[in-house]
Formats: C-alpha cells, sequence, structure tokens
C-alpha cells in the first residue's frame, strides 16, 4: 500500500470511531515522514478506542506493524508511527495547545472522504 492510501485508510479507522476534524496532511517534502493524519477524540477513553482501531485496521489490511507508540497509555495525544505515516490522535485540548495543524499550515490538505453525491 502507497503511502498516501495509508494515511487515507488511517483516517477513515479514526473515523469509524466516530474521530473529530480529521485531516490528512502532505507533508512529503519534510524528513519527518510523508504524511501526517491528525484526529481529535473527546475523551481519553475515545482517543485510546481510535488509535486501537487505527492499528487493528491496519493489521488487518496487512500494513506492517507500529514502529512507535507513544501516549497510550494517558491517551492526550497518542502518536502512531507508521514510517512514511505519522497518525496524531489527540483530545480536544491538548491538539489546541500543541496546534500541528497551524504549525503544518502550509502542508496540502488531502481529500480522505468519498465524496457525497447528491440525491
Amino acid at each position: 500500500m502507497e503511502p498516501q492510501e495509508l494515511a487515507i485508510l488511517c483516517a477513515n479507522l479514526a473515523d469509524s470511531k466516530k474521530a473529530q476534524d480529521i485531516v490528512v496532511l502532505d507533508i512529503s517534502p519534510s524528513s519527518v515522514a510523508d504524511y501526517f493524519v491528525i484526529v481529535s477524540g473527546e475523551s481519553d477513553v475515545q482517543v485510546r478506542a481510535i488509535a486501537e482501531a487505527i492499528n487493528r485496521g491496519c493489521r488487518k489490511e496487512g500494513q506492517k506493524t507500529l514502529g512507535r507508540v507513544e501516549g497510550l497509555a494517558k491517551a492526550e495525544w497518542v502518536l502512531q508511527d507508521y514510517g512514511d505515516v505519522i497518525v496524531h490522535v489527540f483530545c480536544n485540548t491538548a491538539r489546541i495547545f500543541y496546534d500541528l495543524d497551524g504549525f503544518w499550515g502550509d502542508a496540502p490538505r488531502i481529500e480522505w472522504t468519498e465524496p457525497k453525491v447528491a440525491p
């Protein structure tokens, strides 16, 4: 699976757990990764559930296991490193405080949802 496909898969898996404000950023000019997936949950329980759903879903799709996971115990900011894709699952207050969306504000946003068809 290509990195952009993996990023979109992670966004959809987060959406399946009702994550909020899901953003996929193309940060490929950086040496950090190719894509960031940034999502929010309303509580530590939801943040943990989102992170675990992403991990399970990626394994089910045959993706490599996580290189590193940080923050799962406290679940304010869980970082999941898939190499070319880094997933950030925040509680709302931590997302506002760290403001990765603003820091990487110049990075192109990737459409991750299926286009809605009007009835």
